[in-house]
């Protein structure tokens, strides 16, 4: 199961994958980034495998996982959900929702 809202990381050759849990960055960290010796490279590593050895909150490494996935331009953005879509559709009056 899951812990945190899914990520996809595009990395830089070509190749993705969905992260959402701390074992998956630590995995992710293994691919291939833009740079590994940058600082929040670094510190994402260091601080998902103090996660992984229960010394940092999960919470805290995977922010920094974002963080650094971000400031490399890894991050793909990912389409609104079906469920989603219809929510904002409902919230925002268009009369564009499912068929009845």
């Amino acid at each position: 199961m899951s812990s945190f809202l899914p990520l996809t990381i595009r990395f830089v050759t070509g190749g993705s994958m969905v992260v959402s849990s701390i074992a998956d960055a630590r995995k992710a960290l293994d691919g291939a980034w833009k740079n590994k010796e940058a600082p929040d490279y670094l510190a994402a590593a260091r601080l998902v495998d103090d996660a992984m050895a229960g010394i940092c909150r999960p919470a805290v490494a995977f922010d920094a996982f974002k963080q650094a996935a971000a400031r490399q331009g890894l991050l793909r953005t990912a389409d609104p959900s079906a469920a989603l879509s219809m929510l904002d559709s409902l919230w925002s009056g268009d009369d564009q929702g499912p068929p009845r």
